[in-house]
């Protein structure tokens, strides 16, 4: 019995899905109950301001609360007192993340960075290419028993790469990126048009076949 052994790969350029950013507000006082006080006004007004744009955002999360005290150089003398809430925003809706991160970055004390893009975990995007992968594996493997002046007989192994014999680890990525320009006024102020960088998604597969006796040999 005559094995052909291939690897079937397949890479595909879709456009994102989501576009995650982080907002951090911060504030300062010499006073730690008033700095506290500034801290939480920041942070509930980021809040409202969210919440009037909810139909573009798919989630949001607070990834952390830091206050400390800040000291002199010499000693434990304390000078103010600082804090800061960093919120992660998740937004669906393209032609409203400009807008919404500039509106974001013109309030006081306020910090964004990103976007970063991505697909959803449960994208139909993965599984279309976990099948151009396997179609491609066939291909392969009808494509040397051809050369060989045989046929495929039978599928003895699909695996990923990893899981069957003698393989690599299995592999499936995307990439972000950021391209922004400015345009003109909008609403009073500048628009932000943002381009989105198309993810790359790849898959691999092993696969064994049996096939006829060659006969090109």
């Amino acid at each position: 019995m005559t094995v052909v052994a291939v690897r079937g790969e397949a890479l595909r350029e879709v456009d994102p899905e989501l576009a995650e950013f982080t907002v951090v507000v911060v504030a300062r006082d010499k006073d730690r109950q008033a700095a506290l006080t500034r801290l939480r006004e920041r942070s509930d007004a980021l809040r409202a301001l969210l919440d009037r744009h909810s139909e573009a955002i798919e989630r949001r999360e607070t990834g952390g609360l830091h206050v400390h005290p800040e000291t002199a150089k010499k000693g434990e003398k304390v000078t103010a007192y600082s804090g800061s809430v960093a919120t992660t925003v998740v937004v669906h809706d393209f032609a409203a993340l400009g807008e919404l991160m500039l509106t974001l970055a013109n309030q006081d004390q306020t910090h964004v960075n990103g976007p970063m893009w991505s697909l959803r975990p449960d994208s139909p995007v993965f599984r279309a290419v976990r099948r151009d992968a396997v179609a491609d594996a066939i291909a392969r493997g009808k494509e040397y028993a051809d050369a060989l002046g045989a046929q495929v007989v039978e599928l003895l192994e699909l695996a990923d790469p990893g899981l069957g014999r003698g393989s690599e680890s299995f592999g499936q990525f995307q990439t972000y990126d950021l391209a922004a320009k400015s345009r003109g006024a909008y609403g009073g102020g500048p628009a932000l048009e943002l381009d989105p960088q198309r993810q790359r998604v790849r898959a691999e597969v092993e696969a064994r076949f049996t096939i006829t006796t060659p006969t090109a040999l």
